[in-house]
């Protein structure tokens, strides 16, 4: 299930990096599992990649809001 904006935009600060985290996490394995042929759906990486770019960028806004560089 690809993320909505709007849901990351609910979520505070240290949720949000934990989410990248996590994401950061599930993408390394899936192209890991995507190497050694054992990927059953190939389109997961790519959401995931984008999942992630999306709570990066939510993350960066913020930062920029604030003041403080990312």
């Amino acid at each position: 299930m690809a993320l909505k904006s709007h849901e990351l935009r609910e979520m505070n600060e240290d949720e949000l990096k934990a989410r990248a985290g996590e994401l950061s996490e599930e993408l390394f394995h899936l192209r890991l599992r995507r190497a050694t042929s054992q990927l059953s759906n190939p389109m997961k990486v790519r959401e995931t990649r984008r999942d992630l770019a999306r709570v990066k960028t939510v993350l960066r806004q913020r930062a920029q809001r604030s003041g403080s560089p990312a």
